[in-house]
């Protein structure tokens, strides 16, 4: 994948801060450079680079939160995508005042693709929208982001899915396919019309699933389908991210609990399949579909736990970005970004 076409997930703070006006000694206005830092606050990053060369990283927040660096390294903040809460959204999902989880990015067909979630902590009535622009970088005058409404709504009491966390790829057909969800029954594929990026051509399926009943076939213990339920259960699953690396897609997505600071407990497997549409089977041939998943990150010595990842290729390596909470500052969720080696056989060594 070219540098340019990449999105890398790095998690953006909330405000938007730059080119603050500021009188010099001489009475005359000067324009302060935009505010730069380091260790920013994350949650949920992913990650493009610009025309302008800039790593962008979209992540919650008000309007969708953003940050950009020319070297992944000082930040400093962005006008948010979204100026003003949609009001299409605030219609479909009741207590959604403009607090936006969990973007993705994606260009294609010439346009940047941002897709974005709203929902309320805890219930799957949920939607993921959808806006473009033609640009990222923010000085230049085709700079524009456009609101292009709903791409798929989940409903309390009716779906046994939840509709945040998108994630798109283009497979090797050049068609469109979304990913996303959260607890229920676990994380969802659907295919999306090329043509508008954003259409659903299918019903949703199931892709993965962390927490099922026990079953046996053949010498191999899995997991089968739950019943049908429409609680969130203890399902804990969410974050889906796909890549292509070679032949095989990847599929990675966060188990257990996120956003509880000491007690966060997240962790991020992943799987492999050689179609986009799975089944994703992890290092011991478990399906994903199943409960299998292989360890990646998690709880350590640093960390209270590490998930909600996008991974991507730059010049011939490979990224792992996501939000990790830090023992260090008593659970802060903080951006987290490590290199990915693969071995001889295509899994992954972590750094």
């Amino acid at each position: 994948m070219k540098a340019q076409q990449l999105l890398l997930p790095i998690i953006v703070l909330t405000i938007a801060t730059a080119g603050l006006n500021v009188a010099s000694g001489q009475g005359r206005k000067e324009q302060r450079a935009p505010m730069t830092f380091t260790n920013p606050d994350m949650h949920d990053p992913v990650m493009a680079v610009g025309e302008d060369g800039r790593y962008y990283i979209f992540s919650t927040g008000m309007g969708v939160g953003v940050i950009s660096s020319s070297d992944m390294k000082e930040w400093r903040f962005e006008r948010p995508v979204l100026a003003q809460a949609p009001q299409w959204a605030m219609d479909s999902v009741p207590g959604y005042r403009g607090h936006t989880w969990a973007p993705d990015i994606i260009y294609h067909n010439g346009l940047w693709h941002l897709y974005y979630s709203c929902s309320t902590f805890g219930k799957n009535g949920s939607a993921i929208g959808h806006a473009v622009n033609k640009t990222l970088d923010p000085t230049s005058p085709d700079f524009k982001w456009e609101d292009k409404g709903v791409v798929i709504v989940s409903h309390r009491n009716i779906d046994n899915w939840n509709a945040i966390d998108p994630n798109v790829i283009i497979d090797g057909r050049g068609c469109p396919y979304m990913t996303y969800g959260s607890f229920w029954d676990g994380i969802q594929l659907i295919q999306l019309s090329d043509q508008d990026m954003q259409t659903p051509l299918t019903k949703p399926v199931t892709i993965a699933r962390r927490s099922v009943a026990p079953v046996e076939l053949g010498k191999i213990k899995f997991t089968k389908e739950p019943a049908g339920t429409i609680e969130a259960g203890d399902n804990a699953i969410e974050a889906p991210f796909i890549i292509k690396r070679g032949k095989y897609y990847y599929l990675f997505v966060s188990f257990d609990y996120c956003c509880r600071g000491e007690n966060s407990t997240y962790k991020t497997v992943y799987g492999r399949s050689k179609k986009v549409t799975g089944p994703y089977l992890d290092k011991e041939g478990r399906p994903m579909e199943y409960g299998g998943g292989t360890y990646l990150y998690g709880p350590d010595e640093t960390n209270f736990g590490i998930g909600h990842c996008s991974v991507y290729e730059i010049d011939g390596e490979y990224y792992f970005v996501s939000h990790a909470y830090l023992r260090e500052y008593d659970g802060r969720s903080k951006l987290f970004i490590r290199k990915l080696q693969f071995d001889k056989k295509g899994w992954i060594i972590a750094q």
